[in-house]
Parts: C-alpha cells; structure tokens; sequence
C-alpha cells in the first residue's frame, strides 16, 4: 500500500516515509491544500463521534482478532487514536480541528497518527485501519445522506 505526504518529509522508517502535516494511504493523494471529505453542514465535533462509533463498533466485531493492543491503556485509548487518524487521513481534516472535536491539542492529534502509522507494519491491524478508512469514506461521501456538499464538489 503506498505511502505518500505532501509537505515536510522526515526519514523512512520500514520503507514508509512519516510527516508532520498531512499522510496519505491508498490511491487518494492528500494535499496541504486539499479539500475536505466531510460535508461541510456536518461540525468536526459529529464527524469525529461517528468516526469513533465506526472504530469501536468495528472493534467489538472482531474482538477475538484483538486489534487493540493488550497493555495498561484503555482499549478506549486505541479507538480514539485510530479514530483521529482516520479522521486525519481519511477525511483530511486539520489536526487542530480533531484535536477540539476530542477535546484533545493537535500535538495529541499528531502523535495518535504517528501512533497508528507505526502500527501500520502489522499486516492485520493495516487491514483494519483500511477497513475504517474505506467506511469513513463511504459514509461522508454519500450524496443520498448529506445532500450535494459530500466532497464539498
């Protein structure tokens, strides 16, 4: 699966190449100017509450795949990092809009995608962050839901 920024790049690190700003997964190339894929009617806060919805209720289907790590940290932890990565990478949505919507910093923000990109490595948990990926997507991108502003076209 490619892995492609768009501004500041620091070293590869396992043949993916990490950034500050803004990370792009798959065939959608992000851009520092790119448009968001959330329609614009909807506040971040509603975007990133059915984002985390999607992660965990995703999580709780596949539970005995754990996709969450077994450490000290709440599995909640793991969902709301997946959910700002998603909402980062997926839906191009700045980290300091994530950050208020999670009552969270952008630095927080920054640090869960980096979190997860890390992660990444791992074929299984790479599959299932796809998985949020392409369902966020779908359902923000659905004109039937949102009306015309999907895409903000």
């Amino acid at each position: 699966m490619p892995f492609e920024t768009s501004t500041k790049q620091e070293e590869p690190t396992n043949g993916r190449r990490s950034d500050t700003l803004a990370c792009n997964i798959g065939a959608v190339p992000l851009v520092a100017d790119a448009k968001p894929v959330y329609p614009a009617s909807l506040p971040a806060r509603i975007v990133c509450r059915i984002v985390s919805q999607i992660t965990a209720e995703t999580i709780s289907l596949l539970s005995d795949r754990v996709m969450v790590r077994n450490e000290r940290r709440r599995p909640s932890c793991h969902v709301r990092q997946i959910s700002m990565y998603v909402c980062h990478v997926a839906l191009r949505m700045s980290f300091s809009d994530i950050g208020a919507a999670f009552g969270r910093d952008r630095t927080t923000v920054g640090h869960a995608c980096h979190v997860v990109e890390d992660r990444r490595d791992d074929l299984a948990f790479d599959e299932f962050v796809s998985a949020i990926e392409r369902m966020a997507t779908a359902v923000f991108q659905s004109s039937d839901l949102f009306g015309r502003e999907a895409g903000h076209d």
